[in-house]
């Protein structure tokens, strides 16, 4: 999050098109637009009739296909409507049919009469349910992007370059964690929230742009409730994904928040975070993603790097450190304090960091606590510590991208070392 951090801006950068419903025959661009909203309320709608999500979930794949091939020659006027009476009839075909399930033989009864759907949403519900406590962060994020994204499993595996088998396990594992969990008791929100994060913080790969989905479903979920942190994350994630263009250099190589050119950041969606901000603290509800927009928005609002009101932005990390005492947030705290108060204030943040830290933290932050230090001891004048610990730093680095820029960062101090 800090702009004056040795390494790239660590937000999700992305680039990519919006991906198909699934993988069934291609819909016109308003069918799928269509198709991708209303899958969750059309699964919520199926469990809390009893489906179990699994089922439940195969049955409306199962009537997309059909929409997607029947609608653009006879469209529904309840689409809605449509696609649950025609899952519904999915899931009690199949229940029938498979004798050996005998606890879904009470289910089977007459069809539901046609007519109007109920306007509730249950797409809430599902966003708690995918988001179970019970399952693994890694399961939860692929349950959500499959249940309420839409995403294939195809799509899914590539967006996490694994096998498409492999997720298909990871998917199916999930499904049959939460096949027994029923819609009566409350979710919890924060729990949601750090699943979409992890959505949003995954990266690019394949056809699908996680960044933009993650924004896409937190539209969503905000639309469903009415809490300051659904706000908070919706801010944090439109606010990083402003400066989205601005991440890469021509060649694909990696560009520091510092040395960003700030004509490239998207204007619109800055000013939308920011209001949405805005209207979030004026609730006086803090939390730490709307702490973590705060600091985003202080950065955006800068027109150049020099403009950046590190002051403020330290204040900031000191609310971070309260809610959550975690030492990644100590670590870019130290990095803005080396901004505001100079950089030995920066590396005495650090040391600080280094004797509070438990070892199992600070091997937590161990490569990115390498590249804050580099980068301290180098404006410090210390160009021999700093081109060992950025060496260490690209050693350390979790993607080929960060070891890129960490690498030549090491090269140009040592240069500056050289006679």
């Amino acid at each position: 999050m800090a702009g004056g951090a040795p390494v790239p801006d660590r937000a999700a950068h992305h680039h990519g098109v919006t991906s198909q419903v699934t993988s069934m025959p291609q819909a016109s661009p308003l069918n799928e637009t269509l198709l991708r909203s209303l899958t969750p309320s059309v699964l919520a709608a199926l469990v809390r009739r009893g489906a179990d999500f699994a089922a439940a979930e195969d049955a409306v794949q199962d009537a997309l296909v059909e929409a997607v091939r029947g609608w653009p020659a006879d469209p529904p006027r309840d689409a809605k409507g449509w696609l649950i009476t025609v899952a519904w009839r999915r899931f009690l075909d199949a229940t029938r049919a498979d004798t050996a399930r005998r606890r879904r033989e009470d289910l089977v009864g007459e069809e539901p009469a046609p007519g109007p759907t109920s306007s509730s949403d249950d797409t809430l519900q599902l966003y708690f349910l995918c988001a179970h406590p019970s399952l693994s962060p890694s399961s939860a994020v692929a349950l959500t992007l499959r249940a309420v994204g839409g995403l294939t499993t195809r799509q899914i595996a590539q967006a996490y370059l694994v096998p498409e088998a492999t997720m298909a396990q990871r998917i199916s594992r999930a499904k049959r964690t939460v096949a027994g969990v029923r819609f009566d008791r409350p979710g919890d929100v924060a729990t949601v929230l750090r699943v979409l994060y992890l959505v949003f913080n995954e990266g690019y790969s394949g056809d699908v742009d996680l960044a933009a989905e993650a924004i896409r479903l937190t539209r969503q979920l905000a639309a469903a409730i009415d809490h300051p942190e659904v706000a908070g994350l919706l801010a944090l994630m439109l606010l990083h994904h402003a400066r989205r263009a601005g991440r890469t250099a021509p060649d694909g190589s990696l560009v520091p928040l510092a040395e960003q050119d700030r004509s490239r950041w998207d204007t619109g969606a800055i000013a939308e975070g920011v209001a949405i901000l805005q209207a979030a603290l004026a609730r006086d509800r803090l939390g730490e993603f709307q702490a973590q927009a705060a600091i985003a928005a202080l950065h955006a609002d800068a027109l150049t790097v020099e403009e950046t009101d590190w002051v403020q932005i330290v204040e900031w990390y000191d609310e971070l450190v309260r809610l959550t005492d975690s030492p990644v947030v100590r670590l870019n705290r130290a990095v803005a304090v080396g901004e505001a108060d100079g950089p030995r204030a920066g590396l005495a943040a650090l040391a600080a960091l280094d004797s509070s830290a438990t070892s199992s933290s600070r091997e937590h932050t161990v490569p990115r606590r390498a590249a804050v230090a580099a980068y301290l001891h180098e404006r410090d004048g210390d160009l021999a510590t700093a081109a060992r610990l950025y060496a260490e730093a690209a050693r350390q680095a979790a993607n080929l991208a960060e070891r890129d820029y960490l690498t030549r960062r090491a090269a140009r101090v040592n240069a500056r070392l050289s006679p």
